[in-house]
């Protein structure tokens, strides 16, 4: 007999899975990736002009028109071929994506190794109306992605993964909905471009823009030599500067229950998210310029993501409870141990910059003396702990503490004496320990 309820198949006793429905992209699309022959036609042209140019010559004008009446609608072709063959669709358990014209490739994603899904506008495809959808995976350097969603299906799209992620049903996955936000931090324009106007990249790379030019002006005389090296340096500058503020404009921090998130551009539009729980290391970033005012640069270490920036520019204090949501329980360390005095034999002037604290939740370096970096690793996040010493520093009884964590990185206290490098070598490994275990689980949805 068959047990109230359930459902038999067509085979007897086994029952039916719900069939997966297979969605397509934006039909903008094919307008998108049209442009890839073209760019490859492009991009020979750039990296052989002259013989491009002698290849453009050769043709007359009629054969020129041939030309483009063909690959035009090639490139068209090509396009929409390759949106037709790429599908995605949301199974119980994973997330697939097949694309390929020719040769066929079918990601399987699977939910519960989803570590982020980032949502970005660019310029024209916010005109157009769509968004990439990027999804960040557990052991994966690259990010795969979805390229072009309508807004809302995006959004949609987002929200059901990260439900799925943090284990809903999957007839109720679709239903959460997105979930809600706090705002945490709003980075002021004017605020972002006095921060980027006192950073010390800014003003190098513009001094090397007018003063190297000037010099190769004075000592070659060739224009052509000065302006092959001032437009470099002159993108340079503006990169550090109003490239920075174009990517950094209207920065806003909020806190939900899957993790922080970033909205960030100017031009282009992102929506991030920093996982909870896969935070390695914490970076504390302090120019020169910046103490006047007592600003600081957040910086993040995060386990198989490139999310990098937290903070661009906030007061101490403000920046300060945001970290306490990216590492709760953290307090940061106002005054590291500085190094022995006799550490300026090995490291002359910088040595001041050097420091050391541990305190019950974290590891925290300095580094620096000019622009000040702070490194807080929590002890759950340590993987190894290495002591280095070189020749000359054993000669003055000093020692390097190397700590490795999650994200390929390492943080290092340097110029401690030895005997207490020691120790905390022995120290580190108890703490290690005793964090992983009474650490919470790196889960989706928690509000704990």
């Amino acid at each position: 007999m068959t047990p109230p309820g359930s459902a038999e198949g067509p085979a007897g006793g086994i029952p039916e899975r719900p069939a997966v429905t297979e969605r397509r992209l934006h039909p903008v699309t094919p307008l998108r990736r049209a442009w890839a022959p073209l760019a490859a036609l492009a991009g020979w042209a750039v990296h052989d002009p002259s013989g491009a140019q002698e290849q453009v010559g050769r043709l007359t004008g009629t054969t020129l028109l041939v030309v483009l009446a063909v690959l035009v609608p090639a490139a068209g072709l090509y396009g929409f071929l390759s949106w037709w063959f790429t599908h995605y669709s949301v199974t119980d358990t994973e997330l697939r994506i097949r694309t390929g014209l020719l040769f066929r490739r079918t990601a399987h994603i699977r939910l519960e190794r989803v570590q982020a899904v980032d949502v970005s506008r660019p310029l024209l495809a916010r005109v157009a109306g769509v968004a990439k959808l990027r999804i960040d995976v557990i052991g994966t350097g690259d990010k795969d992605e979805l390229a072009f969603l309508g807004e809302r299906e995006a959004r949609a799209l987002r929200a059901e993964l990260l439900a799925r992620a943090a284990g809903f049903a999957p007839e109720t996955a679709r239903d959460v909905g997105e979930a809600p936000a706090r705002e945490l931090l709003r980075v002021p324009s004017p605020g972002l471009a006095r921060s980027l106007v006192m950073t010390g990249a800014t003003w190098g790379t513009l001094c090397a823009a007018l003063v190297v030019p000037s010099v190769l002006y004075l000592v070659t005389h060739n224009l052509w030599a000065v302006i092959a090296t001032a437009l470099p340096l002159l993108g340079a500058a503006g990169a550090s500067s109003v490239g920075r503020f174009v990517t950094e404009y209207d920065w806003t921090v909020s806190e939900s229950p899957d993790g922080l998130r970033i909205d960030r551009g100017l031009l282009d539009r992102a929506h991030e998210t920093v996982p909870p729980g896969r935070v390695q290391t914490v970076r504390i970033v302090e120019p020169l310029l910046w103490r006047r005012w007592d600003w600081v640069r957040v910086e993040l270490d995060v386990a198989g993501s490139a999310n990098s920036l937290l903070v661009p520019v906030a007061p101490r204090a403000v920046a300060e409870s945001v970290v306490a949501r990216v590492l709760p329980g953290v307090s940061v360390p106002r005054e590291p141990a500085p190094v022995p005095r006799r550490a300026r034999w090995c490291v002359p002037v910088w040595w001041r910059g050097h420091g050391l604290a541990v305190t019950g939740a974290v590891f925290a370096a300095r580094s620096g003396l000019l622009c000040r970096r702070l490194s807080l690793v929590p002890h759950a996040k340590v993987q190894s702990v290495r002591l280095t010493q070189g020749p000359w520093q054993r000669r003055w009884d000093l020692a390097d503490v190397h700590v490795d964590t999650g994200a390929d990185s390492t943080v290092t206290a340097r110029l401690r004496d030895a005997g207490e490098a020691g120790r905390f070598l022995a120290e580190q490994a108890e703490r290690s320990r005793t964090g992983r275990r009474d650490a919470p689980p790196d889960r989706w949805m928690t509000t704990g």
